[in-house]
């Protein structure tokens, strides 16, 4: 019997949330640092290990065909190697969340507000845990391989993340928390509807099973198969987020702390395009096919609306998540576009966007921990005060909008060049919006960071990056750098989920194969 590497992945950082829990003070921050590194740990071992042997497979619920079983492909370790890296870097970033008072006199004894943020509600302790415990249900997401047990933890990821929006952040966190709760829940419930429909045709003939392998390629009528696409479909297009369910991301972004923001882009939010690879295309691949065009018409849509909405923000965190509106159009679009190339970079930008979406993310909070705003015109010259800073500002943008030899562009790339033979007019306006992404960075940048140094900033920016807060950016910029130049190795793992995603929907690729790209 082989060692359950994926078991341990999934319940360490469990078991690290209850002792984080438990221990008080600077020991408890330190526990849950030292799990999160122990996670990373793991996570990195396991990315050269061949997955037949990584996985694991126990019955569990017999009379419904119910398993606990794990797997992970190139795409799940991809995602596995997101997930392990931002935690750590988040904890850190995190680190004094919770130190202030967490209640201040006031009218009727609520906690009054200071420069648009209320008091925490619980210690910094508690958002360790917290973070913690939705990294482990978030690898079980990734890593299950029974249709039952990737359900119970894609709505289980929503209790962690709900109270980590509500307990810090802006005085809105409440109401953007619940609003958050309220679109998941619908897409939860929309997927459950989804899950009971595959295992009533799995159980029509007296052998059911919920094991992904077992129902991919599952014999249904063409109606049938429509519909179940459908709510499989909006229960990841909700999550991901895609026009038009993508309304509650510019609040919760605007109000949660911008460490919980990181985790929920950066790593949450992907199993919306993780979803549709996994289930829609291999559940569904006739009605994958039929939808092909709607699919690809939000896609662009996302991807304007995104950028438009972008270049419109005066509100930073908001910008950052109107830019991932965008991204994700981006690689809604290279899945179902229905090439290995285009996959291959959809998979590949996830990674990428995780990292440059938590950096600009992170950027913006250590700019609003010292101006007390995330407004641009609340700023003004800035790069002369803290140039460390808007160096790092500089940086994340730019791999934001997909600049070569930063980690988006190879991602970026394969699914415009992948799709462009099939779907060329859909690129071409796609192609549109990478000039918008640069408008919209650029224009943040000149407005926070150059011109005269503004009254408010000379006297809020009174110091540059922290050796903390550039311990919590260097390895975010490292890895932006390191796969915008050396893709191959990420691309290599991935090519084979990509490949046999387009052999289930018996799609053949008029690109060539891209498993040796970057090298």
């Amino acid at each position: 019997m082989t060692f359950p590497w994926l078991t341990l992945l999934g319940l360490l950082p469990i078991a690290g949330s209850i002792i984080v829990l438990a221990l008080r003070g600077r020991g408890g921050k330190t526990a849950a640092m030292a799990f999160a590194l122990a996670e990373l740990a793991c996570g990195i071992a396991i990315l050269p290990m061949d997955s037949a042997a990584l996985a694991e497979q126990h019955s569990w619920i017999g009379t419904i065909g119910a398993w606990y079983a794990l797997d992970a492909d190139g795409m799940t370790k991809l995602l596995i190697g997101l997930t392990v890296v931002l935690v750590p870097v988040v904890l850190l970033a995190e680190w004094h969340v919770g130190d202030a008072p967490r209640r201040m006199a006031g009218a009727k004894g609520r906690p009054v507000e200071k420069d648009g943020v209320l008091p925490p509600r619980w210690s910094t302790e508690a958002f360790m845990a917290l973070a913690l415990l939705l990294e482990g249900f978030t690898l079980y997401v990734f890593m299950a391989s029974d249709l039952l047990l990737f359900y119970i933890f894609f709505e289980a990821t929503l209790i962690p993340m709900y109270f980590l929006i509500a307990g810090w952040g802006g005085t809105g966190r409440t109401a953007a928390a619940l609003k958050f709760l309220l679109f998941s829940l619908l897409g939860g419930l929309v997927l459950l509807l989804g899950v009971i429909g595959m295992y009533v045709i799995s159980a029509s003939d007296g052998a059911p099973s919920l094991l992904t392998a077992d129902l991919t390629g599952l014999p249904m009528a063409t109606g049938t198969e429509r519909w179940l696409f459908v709510a499989f479909f909006i229960a990841f297009a909700i999550k991901a987020p895609m026009v038009p369910v993508h309304t509650w991301l510019p609040d919760t972004a605007e109000q949660a702390r911008p460490g919980a923001s990181s985790l929920l882009v950066a790593t949450l939010d992907k199993i919306g395009t993780f979803g549709m690879i996994r289930f829609c295309l291999a559940f569904f691949p006739q009605a994958s096919g039929w939808a092909t065009p709607f699919v690809l018409t939000l896609a662009v849509i996302s991807i304007f609306y995104g950028a438009l909405m972008a270049i419109g923000s005066r509100n930073l965190l908001r910008l950052v998540a109107f830019t991932s509106v965008s991204h994700f159009g981006f690689m809604v679009l290279g899945i179902f576009a229905f090439t290995t190339t285009s996959l291959t970079g959809s998979i590949f930008y996830m990674l990428g966007h995780g990292f440059s979406a938590a950096a600009m993310f992170l950027v913006v909070g250590f700019l609003a921990d010292r101006r007390g705003s995330v407004l641009v015109t609340d700023f003004g010259g800035a790069q002369k005060l803290v140039p460390v800073l808007a160096g790092v500002f500089l940086v994340s943008g730019l791999a934001t909008l997909g600049l070569p030899g930063l980690a988006n562009f190879a991602g970026e790339y394969l699914i415009m060049s992948g799709a462009w033979s099939r779907h060329l007019v859909f690129v071409a306006v796609a192609v549109v919006a990478t000039v918008l992404a640069a408008v919209y960075i650029m224009l943040a940048y000149q407005r926070v960071f150059t011109g005269p140094v503004s009254e408010a900033s000379e006297r809020h920016l009174t110091h540059d990056l922290s050796g903390r807060e550039r311990a919590v950016i260097a390895p975010l910029i490292i890895l932006m750098l390191f796969f915008g130049l050396v893709p191959g190795p990420a691309l290599d793992m991935v090519a084979p989920t990509a490949q046999q995603a387009m052999v289930h929907v018996s799609a053949s690729d008029p690109e060539p194969s891209v498993s040796n790209g970057g090298k």
